[in-house]
């Protein structure tokens, strides 16, 4: 319930600001409020009201015109379902539409009416709102869409004046592997250097010819779980990274036919590429990283691995040169959940949502790892029977199986995902997940500033949407995902 007061005042560009108190009666430990003058990003806090502690309100300025918000209950989201309200953007919402002159049609709530339940709203209110609330979400529709292309513009301008130069750390190591050691030597060096991927450098034709990732030693456990394999754990000891990626061509092109990609040659850029034309190859390709390679001298010196480029450092970028006129990109201050912006769990009767890879903690490793493979994704969310995020397992995990041989130790089929995050716990300090972190979440009505500002951290390539208090997962968002939406 809301009620518009008389003391106005204006804002910076004279707009007649009135302040009007928002009241939840039903209720609660702790509730905020939350709506379309805070763009869905700020949480206003609610005071439990002298002489009533279960009716909370709080006084808000707003300007003319019409206006959704919501009620965030100890946790959970709700609506008031005695005022107005219709079905925006984040489900059911209450509504508010205020004139110049505010009219006092919602009475004032006081200790002595807060738990009445016969809280009547004038109908010719309800029906004003009802009939202005289609324009006005039509006119909002057209704002964001004018918002989403001024930022992308500008944010492909930056890209393209900008060069993969930037990107290289002032300090740091980069490791690449020669094609001709053993698979087995390969994927130890990437557990010990704590590197879910490392180029590979073959020595007689004096380039790089490809990379060795954390998805290689799946689909080679993958290929030693077969029967019928033609790889033995003890081959593992001298089959060479060369002969690996010569014999898993034709698994590789099978996969594409299946929605896999498979790259003949080393997918790289230059130092003075553009950061755009970086994140391009990226996303077009399929691929984590791009190596940035120095091309070979005209006095013979072999060509110079510079770094590996992510779509992690890209973002960083993006995020460093706007962190301090966020205003110029306008979309930044959007809730992710009003953006067309990652995989989220199909709603009820809806009958093109794409389901959402999950996995429960007594699932096999070998089910996982054919998840990863065939889902195309970096991680998986490990959840609960009512679907409550527990933890994530991902590609990286995998080289922990590495540690002691462990893999030859172990069935892919018998060990579960929580046996094998309990294996790898120790190696998942290697990968500099932020703020020591394995789990990377946010919420739906989080903007896309703070996703962003998050993804741009090392080690986190996805967040987990969840649903506050629960940890019900309700989408995911990765890195791909928002570059993708950002440069259109």
């Amino acid at each position: 319930m809301f009620s518009p007061g008389t003391d106005m005042s204006q804002d910076a560009s004279g707009v007649v600001l009135i302040p009007t108190r928002f009241v939840w009666p039903h209720g609660g430990k702790r509730v905020f409020l939350t709506g379309t003058f805070t763009r869905w990003s700020d949480h206003i806090q609610m005071s439990p009201m002298e002489g009533c502690p279960t009716v909370f309100q709080t006084i808000y300025r707003l300007a003319p015109g019409f206006h959704q918000y919501k009620f965030c209950v100890d946790g959970e989201w709700r609506h008031d379902e005695r005022q107005p309200y219709v079905n925006g953007n984040y489900g059911i919402v209450n509504t508010v539409l205020l004139t110049q002159d505010p009219d006092p049609i919602p009475a004032m709530l006081s200790p002595e009416t807060g738990n009445r339940m016969n809280m009547d709203v004038d109908n010719e209110n309800v029906q004003r709102v009802a009939t202005l609330s289609g324009a006005l979400q039509e006119s909002a529709l057209r704002s964001s869409d004018t918002d989403l292309e001024i930022s992308r513009h500008r944010i492909s301008g930056f890209l393209s004046a900008h060069t993969a130069y930037e990107l290289l750390p002032e300090s740091g190591k980069v490791v690449a592997l020669d094609v001709n050691l053993p698979v087995k030597q390969a994927f130890h060096i990437l557990y010990e250097q704590g590197i879910p991927v490392a180029p590979l450098w073959d020595f007689y034709r004096g380039q790089f010819v490809g990379v060795l990732s954390a998805l290689d030693f799946i689909l080679i456990l993958r290929e030693l779980g077969n029967h019928g394999s033609n790889l033995t754990e003890e081959e593992l000891e001298t089959h060479t990274i060369a002969a690996w990626k010569e014999g898993k061509q034709q698994l590789c092109r099978q996969m594409g036919e299946h929605g896999g990609t498979f790259n003949r040659h080393l997918i790289h850029a230059g130092p003075y590429d553009s950061l755009k034309d970086v994140a391009l190859k990226i996303l077009e390709n399929g691929v984590a990283t791009v190596p940035i390679i120095h091309s070979a001298s005209y006095d013979g010196s072999f060509p110079q691995l510079l770094h590996l480029a992510s779509l992690s450092g890209i973002l960083k970028c993006i995020c460093r040169h706007f962190r301090h006129s966020s205003s110029s990109l306008p979309i930044l201050q959007q809730p992710i959940c009003t953006i067309p912006l990652g995989t989220w769990v199909p709603k009820i009767g809806e009958s093109n949502g794409r389901p959402l890879a999950m996995l429960r903690p007594h699932a096999s490793l070998s089910s996982a790892l054919a998840l990863l493979v065939q889902a195309r994704v970096s991680s998986l969310p490990i959840v609960d029977d009512n679907d409550s995020l527990l933890d994530t397992y991902s590609r990286s995990d995998i080289t922990a199986l590495a540690k002691d041989r462990a893999y030859a130790q172990i069935r892919l089929d018998e060990m579960s995902i929580h046996q094998a995050l309990q294996l790898g716990q120790d190696a998942n300090s290697h990968f500099g997940f932020f703020n020591g972190q394995r789990v990377q979440m946010c919420l739906r009505s989080d903007s896309l500033q703070l996703v962003m500002e998050r993804l741009s951290n090392p080690g986190v390539r996805r967040l987990i949407i969840v649903e506050a208090g629960s940890k019900r997962v309700e989408g995911i968002i990765s890195l791909s995902d928002v570059l993708r939406f950002l440069l259109g």
